[in-house]
Parts: C-alpha cells; structure tokens; sequence
C-alpha cells in the first residue's frame, strides 16, 4: 500500500514536484483498486449465494458424469431413518389416531400464528409432544422398498433428509434429557439424561437468548444431506432448505391448534448444537431451532 511517508521517502524533498504528483496519483489509484476489489468480492460471494436459491439450469449440467446422482447410478438408496441400537431407552409416543388435541379450526390457527419468546414454566402434555412430533414429521405411508416414506410434510422426491431432536426440560412423564424422534416407529429415543444447566447451555448456543433455554422443550433439525443428493446431487441443496420451512411452519400451526407457543432461530452456535446432539456436523448438522413452551392466558395476541 502507498502511503503518505512513502510518498514523502521518493520525493525525499525534491523541487521537482513530477515525482510526488505521480505517487500521489498512483495512491489514489490504489484506493480505487482497493474499494472496487472489495466490491467484487463482496458481489462474487453475494451472487454466489443467491445461485443457491435459484431454479438449476439444466442446459449447464456438466456433460461428464461425475455429477450423475447416485440413484440414477444404481447406488443403493440411504436407510429412511438413521440407525439406531434396539437395546436403548425409548418413550413410547401418544398414536395420531388418539390425539383429541388440535382441533382448532385452521383459518383461527392462521390468523393466531405468531412467532412467541414468552413462556411459562407449565409443562408440555405426552400427547401434545406426540402432536407436535407427528404434525412437524410423522409417516403416513413406507415405500415397501424402504427407498421413500410419505410424511405429513412435504419433501423433494419424497427424500425427507431430516432427524428431528428434542431438549427435553418439562413434559409430563417423561424424564429431563436430549432425545432423538424416530418418526416411522412413532417413538422418542434417549440420547443423554440432563439436569437443569442445559437450561442455560441452550440459551448460550442460540447467542444469550434467554427464552430458548426457558422452554418446555426444545426442537432441533438436523439435516443428513445425502439423503437428497442420493436422487438429485448437486442440485439437492435449494430443496433442502425449502423444506426445513415447511417442518417449521407446521410446528407453527400445531403449536397454534393446542395454544402453546414457538420462535423459529436461525441464529445459534452451529458447532455447539452440533456437539450437544452428537452429530459430526459433515455428514449431519444442525439447520434450525425453535423452543416451544406453554404461554399465558392473556398472551394470545403477544409477540409477533
């Protein structure tokens, strides 16, 4: 970089003011290269973002092969759920067709929709977990050749790519812990036991948001991205981030239906959600939060 001492160095007092006028115009000229390389970068890496939420351009598929999706390459398929040992603690889960919560008329639903940061320290039903669980990712149907699984969200390919888990901190029958939802056996899974400093944990790994770690339970999604690209390879990541919303807006609207509350977190520390639910954060990593909790009678309308 040129600076005013190197100009004055060069010149070194010279009469001659040639010298001084060039560098002086060659310092400027290293400013606006400077700004304009900065600028290119930041529009470089803003453009390149932005691609990802755009339609892919099938006339620029690459002619070679190295990009083929597996599928089509007759990779066997990856498991519909992430393996787990049969020998481990389970919570048996309230079943879809005994649920007698959540009969709120949806147009009521739609309009009470809010995003809510206040919680009271009531605990959660095992019958209004059981329906958030199912509402958020439950089967409705197996493919018999376990390549797809027909959820009640939709997903790209019928790849559902996610494992959903729970901070567990009051909920009626069930003991304080991380679990893990195993959505085709309709049943919670046991990762670790927890006292009452995940409380604090929690609300530190989301950036000192306090009302994380005061919820009832808390949701994690953690996406296993081969499960997509196994069918669409390069191209898998738009969808994956397109259905990660729709988990979510449907936590929102069962949360609604049985009157208690949920904040969707984008911001939160990546490596250490990654740790506390024991994921590598390559193959499995976080891709989004939300606390849910009981609310107050009078805080229907709060929050937004």
């Amino acid at each position: 970089m040129i600076t005013n001492e190197s100009v004055n160095i060069i010149s070194n007092g010279s009469d001659d003011l040639s010298y001084r006028s060039v560098f002086l115009a060659l310092k400027t000229y290293c400013r606006q290269f400077e700004s304009w390389y900065s600028l290119t970068k930041y529009e470089e890496t803003i453009n390149t973002r932005r691609n990802l939420l755009k339609a892919h351009d099938y006339d620029e598929t690459p002619n070679e092969d190295w990009w083929e999706p597996h599928q089509r390459k007759g990779v066997a398929p990856p498991p519909l759920e992430k393996p787990f040992l049969k020998e481990g603690v389970f919570v048996d889960l309230v079943k879809p067709e005994d649920f007698i919560s959540g009969n709120r008329p949806l147009r009521e639903v739609i309009d009470k929709r809010r995003s809510r940061r206040k919680f009271v320290d009531t605990p959660l039903t095992l019958e209004e977990v059981s329906f958030l669980l199912w509402s958020t990712q439950g089967v409705r149907k197996v493919d018999k050749n376990l390549v797809w699984t027909l959820r009640t969200v939709p997903s790209g390919g019928a790849r559902h790519p996610f494992e959903t888990y729970l901070v567990i901190n009051w909920v009626e029958g069930i003991t304080s812990g991380i679990y893990r939802y195993l959505p085709i056996e309709h049943r919670l899974l046991l990762i670790k036991k927890t006292d009452s400093k995940i409380q604090d944990k929690v609300s530190s790994l989301c950036w000192d948001q306090t009302f994380c770690g005061k919820s009832a339970i808390f949701f994690i999604w953690a996406v296993i991205p081969y499960k997509s690209e196994w069918r669409y390879s390069i191209v898998a990541y738009k969808d994956i981030a397109i259905e990660a919303g729709h988990i979510c807006q449907n936590l929102y609207l069962a949360c609604e239906s049985i009157r208690v509350g949920t904040c969707a977190i984008a911001a939160y520390n990546q490596k250490g959600i990654d740790e506390l639910i024991g994921v590598d954060g390559k193959n499995e990593f976080t891709i989004y939060v939300a606390p849910v909790g009981k609310i107050g009678i009078n805080s229907e309308e709060e929050d937004e």
